[in-house]
């Protein structure tokens, strides 16, 4: 068992493709040409969108992510050596800051926006820097 990839869905998996590049510097891998899913070269992880349509052909229910609702109970962790950096560029490009970076008890640096669909991501130093 591997854990493969993450689909966040969202309204437009266009618009979010651009934003996740612009944000946070990933690139596109790949986009169906339906245009309701996308994928991100994010690493080892793969990090995809689908759209809430896609749920539906999928046969599962979900609670739509909307930028005006509370973000879902689950976060997006992005690891870099400048959150502080990660978190302005995030910013100036249209993410909503939720917490500016501060240092924890266990010295990790650690930051939080949401994204345009309300999604909760975490900009943070790897643990022991």
């Amino acid at each position: 068992m591997r854990f493969g990839y993450t689909i966040v869905y969202v309204a437009d998996v266009a618009a979010s493709t651009s934003f996740y590049e612009r944000a946070f510097g990933f690139m596109r891998r790949f986009v169906h040409e339906s245009g309701q899913y996308a994928e991100l070269e994010t690493g080892q992880t793969t990090l995809a969108f689908a759209s809430n349509a896609l749920a539906d052909l999928n046969g599962v229910e979900i609670r739509p992510n909307v930028a005006t609702q509370p973000a879902a109970g689950i976060e997006l962790a992005f690891v870099t050596d400048e959150p502080e950096e990660a978190l302005q560029q995030a910013t100036q490009a249209g993410a909503l800051l939720v917490k500016p970076v501060e240092e924890k008890p266990w010295g990790q640096r650690v930051g939080y926006v949401r994204d345009l669909n309300g999604c909760l991501i975490e900009l943070c130093s790897p643990m022991n820097s």
